[in-house]
């Protein structure tokens, strides 16, 4: 049951716990004097500043693009905007939670376009239950590291920032592990990025913001990491506003053998929501249907995406894949019949539970990095990168026929035939 699955009953409890507190400080930011709406990257940041918690950013004058950043939240990547702070800010928040200044024992999803999270969540070398535990809800935490913990700032310049953080963890099959943790948030040129994807990303009637982090879990213990004890992963969690006008797009290799995607993670994904043909898996994002999907490693590509047709933003994620095959560790919670049988991309829905509360609503887009089986001294790198592309649906249709040999108004329309 990954993180996703957890939101079904943390919605109730925050709603009861944080609602009034929260919705007060919120309206406290809407009612202050300015020109920015709510929804818009000049709200976010007044909304943190209001909140006294720090912020870093990430500028480039001449593009307007903005990346904003909090150490105290693990370095993670809340919002970022294509065009300042007249922009539209990309990343959820959960204002309501940040501003409640409340904080719970298990988990305090706060938000944030791209945050830093370790795996296995569940199974026999989980790192969220203790050794004997019934793998259940109300046995579940997060580990502070990746929850409450604030990351140090090693490195600051005008285009990058590097966090670090040393963390003690132990799974539920009772192995510790010493890992260190670097992870390097760098603001990407519209050069680079027409360069790291071989096309060009033209000035003219497109906006864009795009950046790259770099993400490494060293072994700082005396012992080798291995399947027996079990192994962790890194896993980059980026959160996003959906909208009825949202499609998530996730290109397979079709010449692999196993299945091609996981949609059981909380029930079979109704057919209306999820289509499956020709090298690409669509998924339905409206905020409206929890549901999840997962691309095994075997069928997954390094590039995925989505598009929200109202708003002309093409969204861009690439991972870093090994180029043979490794192990994924599993984070189902409970008993496993394969704790290295995981998934390498994973997207998620959000919507309503049993008592019609919401969490967001929001949509997620996930990668993992393979097993990391690392000897005394021996670290794996995970890298992940994230663009935004605003404007001309003329020229958003162009890249994605260069990057994924799709036609745009296919993926805008794939739920509405």
């Amino acid at each position: 049951m990954p993180v996703g699955a957890v939101l079904l009953t943390l919605a109730v409890a925050f709603a009861s716990a944080c609602g009034p507190t929260g919705n007060k400080q919120t309206q406290k930011v809407e009612n202050k004097k300015g020109k920015y709406p709510e929804g818009s990257y000049g709200y976010d940041l007044a909304f943190f500043e209001e909140q006294n918690i720090g912020t870093i950013e990430l500028t480039d004058e001449e593009s307007m693009a903005a990346l904003l950043l909090i150490p105290d939240y693990q370095g993670r990547v809340m919002t970022s905007s294509a065009n300042g702070k007249d922009g539209i800010s990309y990343g959820w928040v959960n204002h309501e939670l940040i501003a409640s200044g409340e904080k719970n024992n298990q988990f305090n999803p706060f938000g944030g376009e791209e945050r830093f999270w370790l795996g296995p969540e569940g199974g026999p070398f989980s790192i969220y239950f203790e050794k004997g535990e019934e793998q259940v809800f109300e046995n579940w935490n997060v580990p502070p590291v990746l929850d409450t913990e604030s990351f140090d700032v090693k490195e600051r310049g005008p285009k990058s920032v590097t966090f670090t953080k040393n963390a003690s963890l132990k799974n539920a099959s009772g192995t510790e592990f010493q890992v260190g943790i670097t992870r390097k948030v760098s603001l990407l040129s519209r050069k680079e990025l027409s360069s790291i994807l071989n096309i060009e990303v033209p000035e003219e009637h497109l906006d864009m913001v795009a950046y790259e982090t770099e993400n490494t879990i060293t072994n700082m213990g005396e012992e080798a990491w291995t399947k027996d004890g079990g192994l962790l992963s890194i896993w980059l969690l980026c959160m996003f506003n959906p909208s009825p006008t949202t499609t998530v797009f996730i290109p397979y290799q079709q010449n692999a053998k196993g299945a091609i995607v996981n949609d059981e993670y909380f029930g079979k994904v109704p057919a209306d929501r999820l289509i499956v043909e020709n090298g690409t898996v669509y998924f339905r994002i409206d905020g409206k249907y929890r549901s999840k999907i997962g691309i095994p490693p075997g069928r997954a590509k390094d590039l995925c995406g989505s598009y929200d047709s109202e708003k002309n933003v093409l969204t861009l994620l690439w991972c870093s894949l090994p180029s043979e095959p490794k192990a994924y560790v599993n984070s189902n919670w409970g008993e496993q019949a394969d704790p290295y049988d995981g998934d390498a991309i994973n997207s998620y829905n959000d919507g309503p539970v049993e008592d019609g509360s919401i969490m967001g609503p929001f949509y997620e887009i996930e990668t993992s990095s393979p097993a990391a089986a690392l000897s005394p001294g021996g670290s794996m790198m995970h890298i992940q990168r994230v663009a935004h592309i605003q404007g001309e649906q003329t020229e958003l249709a162009k890249i994605v026929d260069e990057l994924f040999h799709l036609n745009l108004d296919t993926i805008a329309t794939k739920f509405n035939e």
